[in-house]
């Protein structure tokens, strides 16, 4: 599934294309054919994204929710839609076209706010809460892992994002979540959002430091070294060298290296020339 960064580079990418503009809409599929009536010939006045959804707002109030779920896409088209197109948005110079997604609805300016309220703050928005997010962690005696997972809690973040910041702060992903300390709930918000904000700049999650590996950017780094733990069961951590564990946390696969994120890890970060969590914050 789509995690938050995707989303807000789908707003930003559909903003570009439609802000302000006069949209054809219509339902290939058939699915959608009476909202697709009720968009077309509108003006979109804007994108956004709250985690995992999007929300579009059109000049008449009419607003556009979509949450893309396990398989949906919605992408740049060219020539006549083919397959299972549920909506395709289009100018005069470009089509978007949305397949496979788990919701696909058309309301009233309400319905932007009942998605707002559904989810808690988001890292990548400019007014997120964080007091929010702190007191959700400390409310929350599961696993950091599973609390990192609830929508509630913070907007956006999934399984690959989840392994990635807690490796990264060097925190077991077992950890119950109120048992972090307020300074550790904060820099894992400060660094959900430094990550998902590189993610939507790159359009793809990079949260290795390209030093580890030679490379000059995050955007240079090849495909199969971009993370530190995720799927990567039993190969060497890229720190320290230990086998990656694979467990599982809120019946979801979790990778973590024992060593960075086990009692050991403030003496090994300290031990190391060098820290994925200094790295980060150059």
């Amino acid at each position: 599934m789509p995690e938050g960064h995707t989303i807000h580079r789908l707003a930003r990418d559909l903003n570009a294309a439609f802000g302000g503009q006069k949209i054809h809409a219509s339902s290939p599929q058939g699915r959608f054919e009476a909202g697709a009536a009720k968009l077309n010939a509108q003006i979109c006045d804007e994108f956004e994204a709250h985690g995992k959804h999007l929300v579009g707002h059109f000049a008449t109030g009419d607003v556009l929710h979509v949450h893309l779920g396990l398989i949906g896409k919605f992408r740049r088209a060219k020539g006549e839609p083919v397959g299972a197109v549920r909506l395709r948005l289009a100018t005069a110079d470009v089509n978007w076209d949305l397949r496979g997604p788990m919701v696909c609805d058309l309301g009233s300016p309400e319905l932007a706010d009942k998605v707002a309220a559904s989810v808690g703050p988001d890292p990548l928005r400019p007014k997120a809460n964080v007091d929010a997010f702190v007191a959700a962690m400390q409310r929350r005696r599961i696993a950091v892992g599973a609390a990192l997972l609830d929508q509630k809690v913070v907007a956006g973040i999934g399984n690959v994002y989840r392994a990635e910041l807690l490796f990264i702060a060097g925190i077991d992903p077992e950890t119950p979540a109120n048992a972090l300390d307020e300074s550790q709930v904060r820099d894992l918000w400060d660094l959900a959002a430094q990550q998902l904000r590189l993610g939507e700049k790159l359009n793809r999650i990079v949260t290795v430091d390209p030093a580890l590996g030679g490379h000059k950017t995050p955007r240079s780094i090849p495909a199969g070294e971009r993370l530190y733990v995720y799927k990567r069961q039993d190969e060497p951590c890229r720190v320290c060298d230990s086998p990656i564990e694979l467990l599982k946390v809120a019946a979801r696969k979790m990778w973590r290296c024992p060593n960075c994120q086990g009692s050991g890890a403030t003496q090994h970060r300290s031990s190391k020339k060098k820290s994925p969590t200094k790295a980060h914050k150059k």
